[in-house]
């Protein structure tokens, strides 16, 4: 079911010529899951192509403006545009007042209902649970309250062995009730286990996304095992110390984190304005020293998942 991300924004906090500020787009399916939304972000999905008509949740990870101050436009535009169906807005306590109060200051009006659901910046929860997939956040260590969202595909049905199906005659009925992990039960009471009955269906693909945090090896569990990484690569390594001081990461930072948390495939962003485009190739050789399959989140980019 996931099959895509783009990348809309990739900039850190100061302004840069030739980046805007966070926002990714992860694709489930014909749902749409907007990730961060810094200032520009509905600029940026016109240039794209995306229409943002399709964005039914948006993860908000924390309340620094690179990271949000674009959501209040992009909320105002689809009311502008007509919408009506629900949207969910996943981020920090202070989300709802903020846009609350930006609502009444402004005397604007949303056509369509506004659900926000809460994330806690102590400890990893389950903020949303659909039949496609499960957005999980967990707490990174920034100047504020700040999370990461893992979003996973639900877990996948079994394949039934049809050779097997044929051996015990096993009414087509029963097949979906088999894929879901159920024995059969024979005429003469003997069971056939489920595992003599199918097959293991693919793994259930994911993504993480680790917004601003410094380094810290403790979010590796929340991670574990992701088919797709992003982690925020401010600085290189010869600035560990400012990195320190603002709650960032390096890049060969982030390449340890996806190292120990044995992901499959890492992209890096968040770039300080101190690097043009034409110098972050300085941060994906560093990367890629810890992690080779290390790309670099470039605006307009895709990944499959």
């Amino acid at each position: 079911m996931i099959t895509e991300l783009q990348i809309i924004g990739t900039g850190s906090a100061t302004p840069a010529r030739e980046r805007h500020p966070s926002a990714q787009l992860l694709k489930i399916g014909s749902t749409k899951i907007l990730i961060d939304c810094g200032e520009g972000t509905q600029m940026q999905l016109l240039k794209f192509g995306i229409k943002h008509t399709g964005i039914d949740y948006i993860c908000i990870s924390h309340l620094h403006g690179d990271h949000y101050f674009g959501l209040i436009g992009l909320l105002s535009t689809m009311s502008l545009m007509g919408r009506t169906q629900d949207i969910h807005l996943i981020g920090p306590p202070e989300l709802p007042a903020i846009i609350q109060l930006m609502i009444k200051a402004g005397n604007m009006h949303l056509n369509y209902p506004v659900h926000y659901i809460i994330t806690n910046g102590t400890q990893p929860e389950t903020v949303l649970e659909t039949s496609d997939f499960t957005i999980t956040s967990f707490p990174l260590k920034h100047r504020i309250h700040c999370t990461g969202f893992r979003i996973t595909e639900a877990k996948k049905l079994r394949h039934l062995n049809p050779e097997a199906a044929k051996q015990y005659n096993i009414p087509v009925e029963l097949y979906k009730n088999i894929k879901a992990g159920e024995d059969f039960k024979l005429p003469d009471g003997s069971i056939i286990l489920n595992q003599l009955l199918t097959v293991a269906s693919e793994k259930s693909r994911s993504f993480a996304y680790c917004s601003d945090t410094i380094f810290d090896p403790e979010i590796v569990p929340n991670i574990e095992g992701a088919d797709l990484v992003y982690h925020e690569s401010t600085y290189t390594r010869n600035l560990i110390d400012r990195a320190n001081l603002y709650f960032h990461s390096t890049a060969e930072q982030a390449a340890t984190i996806a190292k120990l948390a044995n992901a499959s495939q890492l992209i890096i962003g968040h770039f300080s304005s101190r690097y043009d485009n034409e110098s972050l190739q300085i941060l994906l050789d560093e990367a890629r020293e810890v992690f080779p399959s290390t790309e670099l989140a470039l605006e307009g980019r895709s990944f499959i998942v």
